[in-house]
């Protein structure tokens, strides 16, 4: 994790696996407890690991590949036909960036989209606590993403803004308006924001060489 710095890692126990009911998962935990873990998130994310709540993890299990972290060269990415419709599909859509922080409007969102989407598997009544748990902690550079429609709120997706990159760490919807394809719509959206993000990095990086 870096010459200066090493971070216990922990294997959790087997677990039942949120994807394959068949299945038993166990995940690699770094250190929750460790001062230096925000500083080490980026190089973490760069090797696998991915954030829940204040735990970055990377699923080890034994006999399955199936989680795959995928990273994606922003400046080299091309939509193809059925993501160029998805974005015509929502381009009525705004987009707003606020601070990760819970509201009335946010939360009951999330609560129709657990309610639709996993029932009956534990996640489908959340709490407040829940909600704050699971989605952000103290030392994250989190953002909420949120789209709307005529100002009413259809879609968040809670991106982690580092420096170097953006981390996709979760994303729920209205789901009376999936046929929008608001999942996907979210990840083109963070996609081009990055994009944008290094080309102004790369402009500011110009302006000063020129200087």
């Amino acid at each position: 994790m870096g010459s200066t710095h090493n971070i216990r890692i922990f294997q959790t126990a087997e677990h039942r696996c949120g994807y394959y009911p068949d299945r038993l998962a166990r995940d690699l935990v770094l250190d929750p407890s460790d001062p230096a873990l925000p500083q080490l998130y980026g190089n973490a994310l760069a090797m696998g690991f991915r954030r829940s709540g204040a735990h970055v993890y990377r699923p080890a299990c034994l006999g399955c590949s199936a989680c795959r972290p995928v990273r994606i060269p922003v400046n080299y990415f091309d939509p193809d036909r059925s993501q160029r419709r998805c974005l015509k599909r929502n381009a009525d859509l705004q987009l707003r960036v606020q601070p990760a922080q819970r509201t009335e409007e946010n939360f009951a969102l999330y609560q129709r989209y657990l309610s639709s989407r996993h029932v009956g598997g534990g996640m489908d009544q959340p709490q407040p606590g829940d909600f704050d748990a699971f989605l952000a902690c103290a030392w994250s550079p989190t953002r909420f993403f949120e789209w709307r429609l005529d100002g009413q709120l259809l879609a968040v997706a809670v991106t982690d803004v580092l420096p170097e990159a953006l981390s996709a760490v979760y994303t729920f919807f209205d789901p009376e308006y999936a046929a929008r394809s608001l999942g996907t719509h979210a990840i083109l959206c963070q996609i081009e924001q990055a994009r944008s993000e290094l080309r102004l990095a790369i402009e500011q990086l110009v302006s000063f060489i020129v200087r």
